[in-house]
């Protein structure tokens, strides 16, 4: 029986190319984070799109794995990047200590603020020691669906903190900042670098 797919996942399915040629790098950030691996390092990407950041790390020689939950954008990606990409779910991942880094950028927000803690459970497992963790949410008291019908989990910094703190960690560093999005609205986002411990 085919399952019905929420609004979050059509609004990907459905402007797949679209927002694979809209998005644009988060150069700073990803450069901070690639600068706490060591050359060579095995990077899980999840949500990734175009694809454009797993083809910032290939390009400087980083072993990364891109993955998105929705099959049409792990299309556009491997497209983008000329190699398979593998359609993964947040719930679905199950490696453990296979990686130097996993980056999530913009793409947990959507996922169910009661199953964000499993998640982030199963990525710090998929970490080995002293692996480095970027995600990056939009900020909020409530979670709730935008103007595009996507869902997102809106978290506090104090409770996105309380939900990496169930883990392990040497450090969860969260940064407040105003941006904006696909849906060129203001935004308040928090990112998070976190390292294994």
């Amino acid at each position: 029986m085919a399952m019905e797919k929420d609004p979050t996942a059509s609004f990907y399915s459905e402007n797949a190319v679209a927002y694979a040629e809209s998005s644009a790098p988060n150069t700073r950030r990803l450069d901070s984070f690639l600068s706490k691996l060591v050359p060579g390092a095995a990077i899980l990407e999840l949500g990734c799109g175009s694809g454009r950041d797993s083809a910032v790390m290939i390009a400087r020689g980083f072993d990364a794995t891109p993955t998105d939950g929705t099959p049409e954008m792990a299309q556009e990606a491997s497209k983008h990047l000329g190699r398979p990409v593998d359609v993964l779910r947040f719930g679905d991942i199950d490696a453990v200590s296979a990686f130097d880094g996993v980056w999530a950028n913009a793409c947990l927000l959507h996922a169910p603020r009661a199953e964000l803690g499993g998640i982030l459970g199963r990525i710090h497992e998929s970490l080995r020691p002293g692996g480095v963790f970027y995600a990056s949410f939009k900020a909020g008291e409530a979670e709730g669906h935008d103007g595009l019908g996507r869902y997102y989990n809106y978290p506090s910094k104090a409770w996105l903190r309380a939900a990496y703190e169930a883990f392990a960690w040497t450090s969860v560093d969260i940064d407040e900042v105003q941006g904006s999005g696909y849906d060129k609205k203001p935004t308040d986002w928090l990112h998070v670098l976190a390292v294994k411990a």
